[in-house]
């Protein structure tokens, strides 16, 4: 009776546990939103103002966070930058994870040659960086948000091509599955009605954790000068141009990255939570 109770203690406080890394991961991206979407409609000033008079003026001295090298209003700035690294990083993962998670269900669903093309495509897409390709996308295209978009989710459509095609592998040899090829449906079908569904779960959580590493290779890209172009402003773009200052304005660097760490650190908690909220051996 002891031991069952001590049991029951423990498996309450881990869900307890789960459920805060849950909350909190929630509660860090819904803050991120809420500010990426009030920056659309409100800064305390234009993010692109210039007042060269009020340069490299320290947190408190002039606005909350201070000025960078032309004046301009770093909160302001990272308000603004907040819904272009988030916008980037969202419309990138939800290409990756449209176009990969319908390649993996269509290669679970016709195997053979088709499932061994697509591992070999990926195999080919891993061995090029998401950084290599926006280099070779900016050389065609030039950098902007589309080709920051194009390089994430393309390193993003074998990642999720890989997941879903496991997943789903899975899903086809349940019963529920079997039953349904029984019955007659076809192919599609029980793709789309059968095993979509029941690995929608996966997905999900596989999405929440990627974005956390687009976030990173979208500051990686605008430091490099291949995201959106200035005077836009994005978190890793404003990593860059603190580079000159870090002795006199070490602020310029400190928040941005402050902000992209908070951003991962979210993200990952998110899908950490989520993955425990789908375990179904919580209940």
């Amino acid at each position: 009776m002891v031991i069952a109770s001590g049991t029951a203690i423990r498996r309450r406080s881990f869900t307890i546990s789960r459920q805060i890394k849950l909350l909190t991961g929630a509660s860090i991206i819904g803050l991120l939103v809420a500010i990426a979407l009030l920056s659309l409609i409100w800064t305390p000033l234009p993010p692109a103002k210039m007042q060269i008079i009020h340069k490299l003026q320290p947190p408190f001295a002039f606005g909350l966070f201070g000025t960078d090298q032309f004046g301009r209003d770093v909160l302001s700035m990272l308000m603004a930058g907040c819904w272009n690294s988030l916008s980037i990083a969202i419309a990138a993962v939800a290409v990756g994870a449209a176009v990969g998670s319908i390649a993996g269900i269509s290669a679970a669903a016709i195997r053979g040659i088709f499932e061994t093309l697509l591992m070999r495509v990926c195999d080919v897409i891993f061995a090029l960086p998401p950084i290599l390709s926006a280099m070779i996308l900016g050389a065609f295209l030039g950098p902007g948000k589309f080709t920051a978009i194009t390089a994430i989710a393309a390193f993003m459509i074998p990642v999720f091509a890989r997941v879903t095609l496991a997943s789903a592998l899975q899903a086809w040899s349940r019963d529920y599955v079997l039953a349904a090829r029984a019955i007659g449906n076809s192919r599609l079908t029980i793709s789309v009605r059968h095993v979509l569904p029941n690995i929608m779960n996966q997905i999900t959580v596989h999405a929440a954790i990627q974005l956390g590493l687009a976030i990173l290779t979208e500051a990686g890209l605008s430091f490099l000068g291949l995201g959106v172009a200035p005077p836009v402003p994005t978190w890793g773009r404003m990593l860059a141009d603190s580079q000159t200052y870090l002795g006199l304005a070490p602020w310029l660097a400190i928040l941005p990255g402050l902000a992209i760490a908070l951003a991962v650190l979210g993200f990952n908690m998110l899908g950490d939570g989520l993955r425990d909220f789908f375990d179904p051996r919580r209940f």
